[in-house]
């Protein structure tokens, strides 16, 4: 729903996915932070969260997050307090081997696993607020496998319900620390887009080898989505991307399959990518359920290469053609660094926001002169 703070943010408002690219001091201290003192550990990064802040202010975003300094990584951080995953199988992704978490045991966390870290960034600022949780869907598809998980949750499905009842209740508890958006990221609902992945092609990550079933599974994760969203006193997004590993996606695919089995989607916005190449095509925004507004992502995470403004606003531009002005903001493909340790650097995504910013700037004031006019011309 939308609140009284998110109902005054203006047309092509401008807000982050989340993340921020970690400078060094930050992850050197998320690596040894089991090393470290705990008072002085958490002291220090209260530090590095407020300068992530301090900078989206800067800036001059509209929304903003607290860069996701705390998390080594969007979905793992979660995995971690919430207990009873373990790295231990084996795969292959864009020809590296790697091992991966699955779930081994039954999840314990009995109570919010975030809210001080949403309360901090509340405390930190006088901008509207976003926290991302992940989705239900993405965690299960990723993170059950049958000859390690059955014995916790018999089917992935068992799994996803009890997902989807620890992740409600952690919504619940950043909107009561007075978090205005709750972002939920679910990158696994555009496996759907991608024709290759659902078609059995080989695929260069082995953990999306498997069967894909739009029928079945989609309603499914909508489900799970829908009940974190459930009874929520904020805005709630739901955040679609292409996935990002070393400037690259995992998925390619434009949204048109998935985006008219959004109309049951509980929720207010959903965020996009548009700026990267093989991810959503702008004409896709005309099967946007109309009870949706659109974050359009404008800005390209990927890429080190900074678009122009005049980019940025002709992207923006030609989405308010198609479903009107009042209906969208304007945000990165994606967040900057979902892992620690992606590549690009934190003055790199100061440039590519700061752009943004007078993207949207831009576009208020071609689109409210517009508005004049029409209204110039009814009244005549």
């Amino acid at each position: 729903m939308r609140t009284e703070r998110t109902s005054k943010l203006p047309p092509f408002f401008t807000q982050v996915i989340g993340s921020l690219p970690r400078p060094q001091v930050v992850r050197d201290l998320l690596a040894r932070r089991h090393e470290l003192p705990p008072d002085r550990c958490r002291r220090t990064l209260d530090d590095c969260v407020v300068f992530a802040i301090r900078l989206q202010e800067q800036v001059g975003l509209d929304v903003v997050s607290d860069g996701e300094w705390r998390r080594s990584h969007y979905i793992g951080e979660f995995l971690d307090r919430v207990g009873g995953f373990e790295r231990c199988r084996r795969f292959e992704h864009q020809g590296e081997t790697k091992f991966t978490d699955v779930v081994v045991r039954r999840m314990t966390a009995a109570e919010s696993v975030f809210a001080d870290d949403a309360r901090f960034l509340v405390q930190q600022t006088d901008r509207c607020t976003k926290f991302a949780l992940p989705s239900p869907f993405l965690i299960a598809v990723r993170y059950w496998h049958q000859d390690y998980s059955r014995g916790a949750y018999p089917t992935i499905e068992h799994f996803m319900e009890h997902l989807a009842e620890i992740l409600a209740r952690e919504a619940r508890a950043v909107v009561e620390a007075g978090i205005d958006i709750v972002q939920i990221d679910d990158p696994a609902l555009t496996y759907f887009c991608d024709r290759r992945l659902t078609s059995g092609e080989t695929i260069h990550d082995e953990r999306l080898r498997r069967e894909w079933n739009i029928e079945r599974q989609f309603p499914q994760a909508l489900a799970a989505i829908n009940r974190v969203a459930e009874g929520l006193r904020a805005e709630v997004h739901l955040h679609c991307c292409h996935s990002v590993y070393k400037r690259q996606s995992d998925v390619i695919g434009d949204y048109k399959p998935i985006l008219p089995r959004l109309a049951e989607a509980k929720v207010d916005r959903v965020n996009l990518e548009f700026a990267y190449p093989q991810t959503g095509d702008v004409s896709d925004l005309g099967l946007l359920p109309a009870h949706l507004a659109v974050g359009m992502g404008v800005v390209d995470v990927r890429c080190e290469v900074l678009q122009s403004i005049e980019a940025i606003e002709a992207l923006g531009a030609a989405g308010a053609a198609i479903i009107g002005s009042h209906r969208i903001a304007l945000n990165p493909d994606c967040g900057f660094a979902p892992g620690a340790g992606e590549p690009p650097t934190i003055d790199e995504a100061y440039e590519k926001l700061r752009r943004l910013v007078s993207a949207a700037a831009r576009l208020r004031s071609r689109f409210s002169t517009a508005d004049c006019r029409d209204l110039s011309r009814q009244s005549l």
